[in-house]
């Protein structure tokens, strides 16, 4: 491996301007606990955990010596008809991690395989419980499920949306989203919105309960700019799908493994779903690895059936050797190490450097929930997401990588962040929100 530039043409970069990154790239080549070095060895903080998925930190020892150990044991098992004994490891450790609120685990290999099989066993469940017409699937304006075409469809971001529209599947719904002006600069939970869960009793009025699989939400809306829900907004989600028979799946490849200062975000708001997609933090980004955690009325479902293949679905790499044994290193260091608590005991500080914020150029609201923070920036006119474009090349340059959806900064890093790396982060954002124009 060099670190000499490479030829830039043959890779199609994902979610990325191309032509304008190649002009000028930003490569990374080397990471370590809380920070990545840049091809010419500069080290910049990560303010984004990669891409919401290393609450660990990078290069964590304990997981890379697991997958260097696992590939010389096991590189490859198929997982149809047969097994490997960390799979099952694997998954009676995440059940335990769940607090036994789940019973079984399907494993995918990433976020959106986790969304999309998620769907289909809502489907499915219906199904062999003699209720096929409940077909239907409700997601949310505004919510990301990843780029599966059953995760698009439910989603609710117009960007991701429209030039695959034609090809989403059809009945499909959609809630309102809960972010509101009436909420800016909210601490915590917002108080303004609950009752627009309320809006799913005019979706089972239109299209009748007996219709409806499953209604999809994040918890907290990470990719679309962190929207935290109002106070009692979840809760009643819940009660809702209850009263109506219908699944409530929470996609927490996001908000699962820390990133509220909890397990999970149904921990944090005390909403126990039927489904939940997990991914990202599950393996600590190093090996891509996905699951859903499920309920064990929806699994039993699937067992009332005559002997056979119970659910046709699945992928060559679920349960993959090496996912598991970073997955299984990763929650071992979740369990003995008190990553939740240290997470805990910074939240207030993280929390309070975020606000601070407030008062400087073009800000317009600070939302901030555990370890994730939400900076929005007024737009240029004609010109959507050009602003937090700008901050975000800034940054880089000044050592701190940050993450922009349209004109939101993002921010969710390492679970591992101190109060030195937390007064770096937002005191170098500081003085570049200050220089934007």
């Amino acid at each position: 491996m060099t670190n000499a530039s490479p030829d830039l043409s043959a890779y199609w970069m994902p979610y990325t301007a191309n032509r304008n990154f190649k002009a000028a790239p930003r490569m990374l080549v080397s990471a370590e606990g809380m920070y990545y070095r840049d091809d010419a060895g500069n080290r910049i903080l990560d303010g984004t955990s990669g891409l919401w998925c290393v609450p660990l930190g990078h290069a964590q020892p304990k997981i890379v010596a697991a997958v260097q150990q696992a590939v010389t044991k096991l590189d490859f098992a198929p997982s149809f008809q047969m097994g490997h004994p960390d799979a099952f490891e694997l998954a009676s450790r995440l059940k335990q991690f769940s607090g036994d609120r789940f019973s079984q685990m399907f494993f995918t290999c990433s976020g959106s395989e986790a969304v999309d099989t998620a769907l289909k066993i809502a489907l499915a469940y219906h199904r062999a419980r003699g209720e096929g017409t409940r077909t239907r699937l409700i997601g949310r304006e505004r919510g990301y499920h990843g780029v599966g075409f059953g995760g698009m469809s439910v989603g609710g971001i117009g960007g991701n949306r429209k030039t695959f529209h034609s090809s989403l599947l059809p009945g499909v719904d959609h809630l309102p989203h809960t972010h509101s002006e009436k909420n800016a600069f909210s601490v915590g939970e917002p108080a303004y919105g609950a009752h627009l869960a309320d809006e799913l009793e005019r979706l089972v009025a239109l299209h009748d309960a007996s219709n409806i699989a499953a209604v999809i939400v994040e918890p907290v809306a990470g990719s679309t700019g962190v929207l935290i829900p109002p106070k009692g907004y979840l809760q009643r989600l819940r009660e809702l799908c209850t009263k109506h028979g219908i699944l409530l799946i929470f996609d927490e490849v996001i908000t699962g493994f820390g990133r509220l200062g909890t397990r999970f975000a149904f921990d944090y708001f005390g909403v126990v779903p039927d489904l939940v997609t997990v991914a990202k933090g599950l393996t600590n980004g190093v090996v891509p690895m996905g699951a859903v955690m499920v309920k064990p009325h929806v699994y039993d479902a699937f067992m009332q059936g005559p002997d056979g293949i119970e659910l046709f679905h699945g992928y060559t790499y679920s349960g993959h050797p090496l996912a598991c044994a970073a997955a299984l290193a990763s929650l071992d260091i979740f369990e003995q190490e008190g990553v939740l608590e240290q997470a805990q005991s910074i939240d207030a500080y993280w929390r309070d450097a975020a606000h601070a914020l407030r008062g400087l150029p073009h800000v317009i609201d600070i939302r901030a929930i555990g370890m994730m923070v939400g900076i929005e920036l007024a737009p240029i006119a004609g010109s959507p997401g050009a602003r937090a474009f700008d901050a975000f090349r800034r940054a880089f340059e000044d050592g701190v990588l940050i993450r922009v959806t349209g004109d939101v900064i993002a921010l969710s890093p390492p679970l591992i962040i101190d109060r030195r790396q937390i007064d770096e982060l937002f005191g170098k954002l500081s003085a570049i929100l200050k220089k934007l124009d």
